[in-house]
């Protein structure tokens, strides 16, 4: 493969590995390559807002990799069968219980969601994974998994099913510092007694006597469907090989779901570590608590546009805080967010359309600047003010800005190219003032304080006060 040119600003990335709990550089096991793996939806209902999250900082990721001169392969999957209701082993697979409850097969269920998670992903930007595995037609995959485990001594059986005996590795502890003495510390209860550890978890589950489940395979140790942890690990190590770059997913995956990937991974591939990175995102909050259907909250693309919000503007809004930090949701941030990207397409209409040359000279500096923000563990809040502060700038040309903001579009995925001229707000508020107080918000959120405090005082010359509440921040007149 022919050596790699990066994007000026890009020559190194650095991201914050979940693993070793540091910021590291960036190394392909394969020069020029990386491949990316990402736990993909649980498609027994509606897919989120908040799981939106955990699918848009691995496409900023791939993004800013594809910039660097990298060739990605990125694979997310599809859990459709074996996600029990509990992180502990017991109860019944989430597929199973919404089709009895629902009166609709697994299947239909699956592949309901599973469509509407992908239309949603593209109205969010959101580049096409180039491998979407079903765990369901990986069970053979799964199996294997499991007999190398077994034929290790990794492995026991009881009457619900095979398990991973934590005792027979014993770095379990170390990806999620856990303290296995404490079951609070595991999160996890001590449901199934005879499990040799709470940490123990299921390989594969027996279906019990005289039931006849939807979705169930014979296997060596009988009739039955495979852990959720074992889908991952069987899945990634198809696609990707049996160590690859990066894995990315929620933080609440750390303690159990990925703990346990790295456990029966490492054992039945004798591999070290199994992954070179681990990146992690934090939740979406909502009033406090995380965006999630066992909450309640079940928010969805179409909520924002049934308020007249364009779905593009969840992922401005998302670009507005690092992928690190828990991101307050309020209908009216990303409302806000919305008129922000208008005000940008206004600018990137006018810039795209404009006569003249671009000075490349003259750009490059701005463009490194924005790439090594993104470079450094994919800081896009400080990348989005570069932006602003390009199209404000009065030394740069319509043609420079233009030429700046295509580039940098390879990023923030906005489609700036293909996109038109917004029509004028008809809402009754101030767009121009709508949207100074969306940059002073990515500002803030980017900590460039100078920047906010420049459009709070422009704000306050005009006699209009900017107002903080703990749901964004709001204007009015004085």
């Amino acid at each position: 493969m022919a050596e790699r040119t990066p994007t000026p600003g890009l020559e190194e990335i650095r991201l914050y590995d979940t693993r070793r709990r540091a910021v590291v550089a960036f190394e392909p096991l394969e020069p020029g390559r990386a491949g990316i793996y990402t736990c993909g939806p649980t498609v027994y209902a509606p897919q989120t807002l908040g799981n939106m999250r955990p699918q848009l900082y691995p496409d900023l990721l791939r993004r800013v990799l594809m910039a660097a001169g990298y060739e990605v392969t990125y694979v997310t999957n599809i859990t459709d069968v074996g996600h029990l209701v509990s992180d502990a082993d017991e109860g019944d697979d989430k597929l199973e219980t919404a089709a009895a409850t629902s009166g609709r097969t697994a299947t239909e269920i699956a592949a309901t969601y599973t469509e509407q998670w992908a239309t949603d992903r593209r109205r969010l930007g959101c580049l096409e994974p180039h491998i979407v595995p079903r765990a369901a037609d990986h069970v053979d995959d799964q199996i294997a998994m499991v007999r190398t485990l077994e034929t290790q001594g990794h492995t026991y059986v009881i009457d619900d099913g095979v398990y991973f005996d934590t005792s027979t590795f014993d770095r379990y502890a170390e990806f999620a510092r856990l303290r296995l003495d404490d079951l609070e510390a595991t999160g996890r209860v001590d449901a199934i007694e005879a499990k040799r550890h709470p940490a123990d978890f299921a390989l594969w589950k027996l279906t019990p006597p005289g039931v006849r489940r939807q979705q169930e395979w014979d296997s060596p140790w009988g009739r039955g469907f495979p852990g959720w942890h074992i889908e991952c690990s069987a899945m990634a190590t198809r696609y990707l090989g049996t160590t690859f770059d990066i894995h990315t997913g929620g933080i609440d995956h750390v303690r159990v779901h990925h703990t346990n990937e790295v456990a029966q991974s490492e054992c039945a591939l004798g591999v070290h570590p199994w992954v070179s990175i681990w990146l992690h995102n934090e939740f979406l909050d909502l009033g406090g608590e995380k965006v999630s259907k066992s909450a309640g909250h079940v928010l969805v693309v179409d909520s924002l546009v049934e308020l007249g919000i364009e779905p593009m503007a969840y992922r401005y809004f998302f670009l507005q805080a690092h992928y690190r930090q828990k991101q307050d949701f309020s209908f009216d941030a990303v409302d806000a967010a919305g008129t922000a990207l208008r005000r940008l397409i206004g600018h990137a209409v006018a810039a795209r359309d404009a006569d003249g040359a671009a000075d490349p000279a003259r750009v490059e500096p701005h463009l490194r600047r924005f790439w090594r923000f993104l470079a450094d563990d994919l800081n896009a809040p400080r990348a989005l003010a570069v932006v602003w502060d390009v199209v404000r700038a009065d030394d740069l040309s319509p043609a420079e800005v233009w030429a700046f903001l295509v580039d940098a579009d390879r990023a923030l995925g906005f489609g700036l190219a293909e996109a038109e001229a917004p029509d004028a707000d008809a809402s009754g508020s101030d767009p121009r003032i709508d949207a100074l107080v969306a940059e002073r918000a990515a500002a803030r959120a980017a900590r460039d304080f100078g920047t906010s405090d420049r459009i709070r005082d422009a704000l306050a010359a005009e006699g209009v006060d900017v107002v903080d509440t703990a749901d964004g921040a709001t204007w009015r007149r004085r």
